[in-house]
C-alpha cells in the first residue's frame, strides 16, 4: 500500500494506492475485481457557505467533500501518475497552482 500525499499552502491531502494482493475498501463505485492497482482519495471543491473551513496559505476557505471515487489501473506507473494528477487537481480546485503542490509517494507502514 502506497500513500500519495500532496502538500501546499500549509495543508495536505493523502490518498491510498492499493497494490496487488491488498484488499481495497469495498463500496459502491469500486472498480471491478481483478484490477491490480486501486487508487482511493477524497475529492473536494470550494463552496460559498456550509462545508468545512480550511486554511490554505494566508486565507480561509470553505470546502465540501465528494464521495471517494476509486479508480482501477493495470500498472503501478499508471496508477501513481493518475494519483499525483488527482492530488494536484484537488488543490487546483481551491485555487492552488498544480506546479506548487509537492507530491510524495511512500510505502505505508503495516501493523
Amino acid at each position: 500500500m502506497l500513500l500519495i500525499r500532496g502538500t501546499a499552502g500549509g495543508t495536505a491531502l493523502t490518498g491510498t494506492l492499493y497494490e496487488p494482493g491488498e484488499e481495497p475498501p469495498e463500496f459502491k463505485g469500486a472498480p471491478d475485481e481483478g484490477t491490480p492497482y486501486v487508487w482511493v482519495c477524497d475529492a473536494f471543491y470550494e463552496v460559498e457557505s456550509g462545508g468545512q473551513v480550511q486554511s490554505i496559505g494566508d486565507r480561509e476557505i470553505r470546502i465540501a467533500f465528494e464521495s471517494p471515487m476509486p479508480r482501477g489501473f493495470e500498472t503501478r506507473d499508471a496508477a501513481i501518475d493518475a494519483a499525483k494528477e488527482h492530488v494536484r487537481t484537488q488543490f487546483a480546485r481551491l485555487g492552488v497552482a498544480g506546479e506548487t503542490v509537492d507530491v510524495t509517494v511512500q510505502q505505508a507502514e503495516t501493523a
